[in-house]
């Protein structure tokens, strides 16, 4: 029985060629590819290739070709269900088991996205046959052309149409029923074309099957101007994005623009804004933004200018602050009044819109801001209606480290306020300056995305040190007994360890950092500008930063167990090893143990 198609997908997504590859055949960066020594035949000179954005390796000179899979079929012997279950578990999803269940699912899913594809095939046809002057003209005046109606496939349904009796001949009732398209008007008993007089915007899933539809209405008296498809087996609007399967090959980018419309995709993606989703009429879910953070680490929040779109920008930014991490950023850009991308873009074009989105904030920042528009300083039942807020909205952080460092730095900002309770809003401006637009948060996150999740905890260990070097020469044995990640980083700390038991210190108390070598110099200014705790770091009293060292501590312990677990379910797949599987449950449990 074959793997279904999206579970081989969702493998190949989230493992990288070069990863697979670069395990057995060492390879240099050249351009977007990389190269190395081919491992099918005997060669001096490199021939062999890795391209990770068109997810394939090719050998020229042994003309060998293909994808991860094929990799380690071809070097390994694997039999391609081995090579499925390996690759799986190094990408960290569970096995795929079949049975009844999957087979009968299998069949219903083959049946789902034919009618969904042929029914999107027919309002294409309808809408180029350009039939529907109405719908041409509408179009037009949105600069929407057949380019865009070829890429996005979209389409027309119109008003009245006989597509359910050709699919009936090919589909039973209940099978074009599960598709969403068409219910039921018990008055008439008759099945209904939800999408009739409606421009058809197909969605597809990140491997390219159109999953659902959305609709837009012509019509001024329809009870609503967009719909989608109802939630079916197949589809969770929470789940997934429009355009995602396009925007996602932006791989040159770190920024993404989430749109609330359809329209508004098409419109940025005309004007050459390719890295453009929409989240399909929904509130932005945990599954969307852990989708977007696959493929991008700045997403941009950018809704429409009125209030509603003022609003929802903020429900937004609360249901996603909890879900914030040290590696990957949420921004927010507010258009002006009575715009949203699409007219934006129409109006003032692509260059504009990407100056204007310069202005975009930070999401801790625009949180600040939107909490702070509704305050009334000279009321302190106010003051503290607000600071209640930001302490609940900073302890719902998922990351309870990065939480505790949000709200260090609110505080101190709503410490800024107290003072003199009765001061008025034209005495702030010295404090606003100061905080708009945050620019020490935007330094932090700048150079981050180079570093992984262990490196940047091991960095604010150091800055701890550094900037405490009496409590650390006190307590030396706290850095004495870590082995870090780098070696750049153990001679640091090597280094810092004589030093606070040379003469030296004793004299200067202070580290001279320009007297170090230049290898130490550089590696204490890439802790210093990008160790995340620096972020809300303020001066504590020495059970406070020994408190928080040990923290971190703990979360390094995790990351390693979570590392060590990786590799022993990729081990324990292949063999099914007992004692294996007995150190993995062990792992596990320490895990859980915290």
């Amino acid at each position: 029985m074959k793997y279904p198609k999206e579970y081989l997908e969702e493998i190949k997504l989230r493992l990288k060629v070069s990863h697979v590859v670069g395990k057995s055949v060492k390879l240099k960066k050249r351009g977007k590819e990389f190269v190395g020594l081919s491992p099918f035949s005997n060669e001096k000179t490199p021939s062999f290739t890795v391209n990770d954005e068109k997810g394939f390796y090719h050998c020229f000179s042994s003309s060998e070709h293909g994808n991860i899979f094929d990799f380690l079929m071809k070097t390994k012997n694997y039999k391609f269900g081995e090579a499925v279950r390996a690759l799986a578990a190094e990408a960290g999803l569970p096995p795929y088991r079949f049975t009844k269940h999957d087979e009968e699912k299998e069949k219903r899913w083959n049946i789902y996205k034919i009618i969904l594809e042929k029914y999107s095939e027919f309002c294409y046809a309808e809408l180029i046959s350009e039939k529907y002057s109405e719908v041409i003209n509408y179009l037009d005046k949105r600069n929407t052309s057949k380019k865009e109606f070829d890429y996005f496939k979209i389409g027309y349904s119109p008003q009245q149409n006989n597509f359910y009796e050709r699919l009936s001949k090919e589909f039973s009732e209940e099978q074009i029923k599960l598709s969403g398209i068409f219910y039921l008007d018990e008055k008439r008993n008759k099945y209904v074309d939800r999408f009739r007089n409606r421009i058809i915007f197909p969605v597809k899933s990140l491997n390219g099957s159109i999953i659902a539809l959305g609709g837009r209405a012509l019509s001024k008296t329809a009870l609503a101007k967009y719909i989608n498809s109802p939630e079916t087996e197949f589809y969770k609007k929470g789940n997934n994005l429009y355009n995602i399967n396009s925007a996602k090959e932006c791989r040159d980018k770190e920024e993404v623009f989430i749109v609330e419309g359809y329209m508004d995709v098409v419109s940025l993606h005309r004007s050459g804004i390719k890295n453009v989703v929409a989240n399909l009429g929904t509130a932005m879910t945990e599954r969307q933004i852990e989708l977007i953070w696959k493929f991008f680490k700045n997403p941009v929040v950018c809704l429409d200018g009125d209030s509603s779109g003022r609003k929802a920008a903020l429900r937004a930014a609360e249901r996603l602050f909890p879900l914030m991490k040290d590696d990957c950023k949420i921004s927010f850009l507010t258009l002006p009044e009575n715009l949203d991308p699409d007219s934006y873009i129409s109006e003032k074009g692509k260059d504009s819109f990407l100056k204007f989105s310069e202005n975009k904030i930070e999401i801790p920042n625009f949180i600040w801001d939107s909490y702070f528009s509704e305050v009334d300083n000279s009321n302190p039942q106010s003051l503290s209606l607000f600071e209640k807020k930001i302490k609940s909205l900073c302890s719902s952080i998922q990351d309870k480290t990065l939480g505790k460092y949000f709200l260090d730095n609110f505080m101190t900002r709503i410490n800024e306020l107290t003072p003199s309770i009765n001061f008025k809003k034209n005495k702030f401006n010295k404090f606003k300056k100061q905080l708009n637009p945050l620019k020490e948060t935007k330094e932090v996150y700048k150079q981050r995305n180079q570093f992984e999740e262990l490196e940047l905890k091991e960095f604010s260990l150091l800055f701890l040190a550094i900037n405490n070097l009496d409590l650390f020469r006190k307590n030396i044995e706290l850095i004495s007994e870590i082995v870090f990640s780098k070696n750049s980083l153990n001679e640091l700390k090597q280094k810092l360890i004589e030093y606070l038991l040379s003469e030296k210190f004793f004299d200067q108390k202070k580290m001279q950092i320009q007297d170090l070598e230049k290898k130490y110099k550089n590696t204490v200014d890439q802790i210093n500008d990008n160790a995340p705790i620096k972020v809300i770091y303020s001066k504590k009293n020495e059970d406070e930063i020994l408190s928080l060292f040990n923290e971190i501590m703990g979360e390094i312990k995790k990351i390693k167990l979570r590392k060590k677990i990786e590799f022993l379910e990729s081990k324990v797949s292949l063999s099914l090893d007992e004692k294996l599987y007995s150190e993995l449950l062990s792992l596990r449990n320490q895990l859980k143990g915290g």
